[in-house]
């Protein structure tokens, strides 16, 4: 697969090229992006999502000479006009794959369960969802919750650990937990413990390999020792 700027949309770029021109499957796998077997896959209409194909040329993200100078030489491989824009995200609701939608119900029990503190305008904010659903999961009124498993939206994709990190610190703060919240001492107590246990345990280690070695050197003397008074004998 190439590490070069792929096409907006993949794979409907790709089930477009295979019906549309005559370019090798590895020709159109490496424009796209794709496993060779993929394009395969969409060739033999054996691919488990149809896609409607997309059409590079009229996107502006490949011209037709470059199309038929890849059908010429089945080794060029075909270069695109210019990346997609990135678009930045700066308002409105955090955007969510459809894939991973069904996991946001997963994500809001966790935050509802472990992080009470948080606003519900909050949470609506990290995970994009609507207060309606965070209320439904919250009163146990929504329509799926025998199914909904609190988990953690960072392990879900969800958002990342840096951005619920600062939504609970910022929670904490508003709710005066930070400053309430007692110091946790056993940590450098258990630090102390691990330190000293993997101290003797390296001491002990020590004084094996000096007993290996001395015992070593007794029984290579004895055998030399031995080797002697053989020699002895023999001569």
């Amino acid at each position: 697969m190439s590490a070069n700027p792929q096409p907006l949309m993949p794979h409907a770029t790709a089930s477009w090229m295979v019906d549309n021109t005559g370019l090798s499957f590895e020709q159109i796998a490496d424009f796209c992006g794709l496993h060779i077997l993929e394009v395969q896959a969409m060739a033999d209409d054996l691919a488990s999502s149809k896609y409607t194909g997309r059409d590079p040329v009229r996107a502006g993200e490949l011209t037709m000479a470059e199309i038929e100078k890849g059908q010429a030489d089945s080794d060029y491989r075909l270069k695109i006009i210019a990346g997609p824009a990135q678009v930045r995200r700066t308002k409105g609701p955090r955007y969510t794959p459809v894939s991973k939608r069904q996991d946001k119900p997963d994500g809001i029990a966790w935050i509802l369960r472990n992080h009470p503190e948080i606003s519900d305008a909050q949470i609506g904010k990290l995970i994009g969802t609507t207060r309606n659903t965070i209320a439904a999961i919250r009163d146990r009124s929504h329509w799926n919750i025998s199914n909904i498993q609190p988990k953690d939206p960072v392990t879900l994709g969800l958002c990342s650990q840096r951005e619920l990190d600062a939504i609970v610190g910022k929670a904490a703060k508003k709710a005066g937990i930070a400053e309430q919240a007692p110091t946790d001492t056993r940590l450098g107590g258990d630090r102390e413990a691990l330190i000293e246990e993997l101290r003797a345990e390296r001491e002990a280690a020590n004084r094996a390999a000096e007993d290996a070695a001395r015992e070593a050197a007794i029984e290579s003397a004895l055998l030399g020792d031995d080797a002697a008074a053989s020699e002895d004998q023999n001569g």
